[in-house]
């Protein structure tokens, strides 16, 4: 493999690094991602098809309640982003920095900070959902019965908001100490039990009475409460690198998770914020039903985030470890390629989406105006997705320098292209074909443009080659987790597997 000049002596570095970095720093590209992104994949997969199970269910019960769970859809979507992506993201951080410092007393006392912001923020963010639920659908364009379908879910999944903050304040934890096996364990058991649950719960079944709509999201919570429990368990048995225990609270702590999580928070939001818009932009042009559609139709897009996620996380890895080695070159070269990947694999779902939407849509009910909105925003917006996916990848490489401004802008962009050219087109025109247009326009824009943070110097700034990488010595605050990581390189096998 050729070196470029800016990739300062990767063979003086090969013996003082650790096997997995030398590997991120001098390994093939294509395989080396491949090999982080699969697991990852798998999970998010896993975790992301349970809104889909619910939303085959509730599809039986009618077009009313397909329209109340688009509703409720994206703003519980975004209690998931936020839990798991944005603060979830900035505990594990926080943890594995401080592990990876040997600081292992303030590991354990990050995860308790962690846990504790988590819980309050399930709470605060329940309320006014909780509290103001109605008014807040029916801007969103929820009207009579599919109104009160989105109540009565929203209402059920919000009580029980705090458990999934919870939850992925565990995970997270637990992910902090390079241990993704136990998360995702943790994680296909509560899918494996959705699948019989949520029919049980929404129809009935021998003594069980149904409960309809709700049902869908008591099955939600009662799966969520599963999984916490498993993680909690993990966790307080000891069998965790960090544990629980009780230490005086400090605002510094704190912060250094609020700090790394506000930025994820700000994206995560502007997300959430797009659909919420756009789903009101499509009630006022065409009423429930084509919410309905453009909800069904939308999930697909949601669905694959996941998987462009599943190479954004090893892509931070592999970006940070190059840049932070003075190899910027190699670094935009495997953001490339990530993205490249993420292009291919996006875009060749949202064209066959674009072909063949009723294979899609009919998954979850016949409804004929559902079915028109829904064939109309894919065959305008599917062929679009391959954008989205780049410009998504390339947001996670640009966490990974360290160089997340230029990407917060784009989102932004993106977010005014599609909200604002969705009303814009609805006051001109009044369709929905204006309004998905509007839509498919921006993720073209998207990836376009992020596209162009690569070049310049966005990623050289600041990124000066250090001709050695030493692992950092564990001090004595950790001495089990240290034996433990000696014991395992003594047998020649890698502490911190590829996973």
């Amino acid at each position: 493999m050729s070196h470029h000049p800016d990739e300062a002596a990767p063979e003086t570095r090969s013996a003082t690094v650790h096997p997995r970095t030398a590997r991120l720093l001098q390994g093939a590209i294509v395989p080396t991602l491949l090999a982080l992104a699969w697991p990852n994949m798998l999970v998010m997969l896993a975790q992301s098809s349970t809104s889909l199970i619910e939303t085959w269910w509730l599809s039986r019960l009618g077009v009313d309640a397909l329209a109340g769970m688009a509703l409720v859809f994206p703003v519980f979507l975004m209690m998931t982003m936020l839990s798991a992506g944005a603060l979830g993201g900035a505990i594990a951080s926080a943890v594995a920095r401080a592990l990876g410092a040997g600081r292992h007393e303030e590991a354990d006392a990050l995860a308790l900070h962690g846990l504790l912001l988590n819980a309050a923020l399930g709470l605060a963010t329940a309320a006014p959902f909780l509290l103001a639920g109605r008014p807040i659908y029916r801007a969103m364009g929820g009207t009579g019965a599919s109104l009160d379908a989105a109540m009565a879910y929203s209402n059920v999944v919000f009580a029980g908001n705090v458990l999934l903050w919870v939850m992925n304040a565990f995970a997270s934890m637990v992910r902090g100490t390079g241990n993704l096996l136990m998360p995702s364990v943790a994680i296909c058991v509560g899918v494996a039990v959705l699948v019989p649950l949520s029919p049980v719960l929404i129809f009935g079944f021998g003594p069980v009475p149904g409960f309809g709509v709700a049902g869908g999201g008591y099955a939600v919570v009662a799966t969520t409460a599963l999984m916490l429990a498993i993680l909690a368990w993990y966790v307080l048995s000891g069998r965790s690198v960090v544990t629980l225990r009780r230490t005086r609270l400090q605002w510094r702590l704190a912060r250094d998770i609020l700090r790394v999580g506000t930025i994820g928070t700000v994206n995560t939001l502007n997300t959430t914020l797009i659909m919420v818009l756009l789903t009101s932009a499509v009630g006022a042009a065409a009423g429930p039903d084509a919410i309905a559609g453009f909800g069904t139709a939308a999930r697909l897009e949601f669905l694959l985030i996941p998987l462009v996620f599943g190479l954004g996380a090893p892509l931070v890895a592999m970006v940070g470890a190059n840049v932070g080695a003075g190899q910027p070159a190699r670094a935009r070269r495997i953001a490339v390629t990530g993205a490249s990947m993420a292009l291919v694999m996006t875009g060749v779902i949202g064209v066959a989406a674009s072909i063949w939407p009723h294979e899609w849509l009919t998954l979850f009910g016949d409804d004929p105006a559902m079915l028109e909105s829904g064939t109309l925003y894919l065959r305008l917006v599917g062929p679009a997705y391959g954008f989205f996916g780049f410009g998504l990848t390339l947001y996670f490489a640009s966490q990974g320098a360290g160089r997340l401004e230029w990407p917060l802008l784009v989102g932004l962009m993106r977010a005014a292209l599609a909200v604002g050219g969705a009303w814009c087109g609805l006051l001109l025109g009044g369709t929905l074909t204006a309004v998905f247009l509007a839509i498919a326009v921006s993720l073209v824009a998207y990836g376009g443009v992020m596209a162009a943070t690569l070049t310049g110097s966005v990623w050289s700034r600041g990124a000066r080659p250090t001709g050695r990488v030493t692992r950092p010595v564990a001090s004595a605050a950790a001495p089990t987790t240290t034996r433990r990581l000696e014991a395992l390189e003594a047998r020649g096998r890698d502490p911190l597997p590829m996973k």
